[in-house]
């Protein structure tokens, strides 16, 4: 290796770990001039709420789905902060990198995902874009195909949840990459 060869590759280190702190910087920064209500102090009765509507909609639901139709509907709702909590967590429920890269374009990767993931994704889409075209009997029909009532009932409740949570975090301009779960 020469001398030039080896000064590049550590110039691309240093900045590699130059942007990695710059980007840690950067979102402390960003969330501390954040200037915002703090919704669950302000509000700690409806955020509790939230919380318990949450967790009753995922019980008995697979997790790698519950992250799948969170996701999901975050890339409809162009919600950073939601977005990068919840390919976090599918990450380290042991998502692969592959699927949480296709969620955006599943109707064109089918193949990344099952019959009932793909129902949820498209129900997911339908609820959160409810304004559209309502919910297509199709997609209502799809899903019921591959989920029991109560299994159906929890997804709903899930898109329900994660809709409103996209909406609290663009309210109140969450910061991407400051999961206040973590506090």
């Amino acid at each position: 290796m020469t001398t030039n060869t080896i000064s590049t590759a550590n110039a691309t280190a240093a900045t590699t770990s130059t942007s990695a702190a710059g980007s840690a910087e950067a979102i402390t920064a960003a969330g501390t001039a954040r200037t915002r209500l703090d919704f669950a102090k302000a509000a700690p009765k409806a955020f509790r709420a939230l919380i318990g509507f949450d967790a009753a909609a995922r019980e008995g639901l697979d997790p790698a789905l519950v992250e799948l139709i969170q996701i999901r509907a975050s890339h409809l709702n162009h919600c950073a902060y939601c977005l990068h909590m919840h390919t976090n967590d599918a990450r380290r429920a042991g998502e692969s990198e592959d699927r949480l890269h296709m969620v955006a374009v599943w109707r064109e990767a089918r193949h990344f995902f099952t019959p009932k993931e793909q129902a949820a994704l498209a129900l997911t889409e339908a609820v959160t874009l409810v304004a559209d075209a309502g919910v297509p009997d199709a997609a209502y029909e799809e899903a019921a195909a591959h989920f029991d009532e109560t299994e159906l009932a929890r997804v709903l409740a899930l898109i329900f949840a994660i809709n409103t949570w996209n909406r609290l975090a663009l309210a109140t301009a969450k910061v991407a990459g400051t999961d206040e779960r973590r506090r």
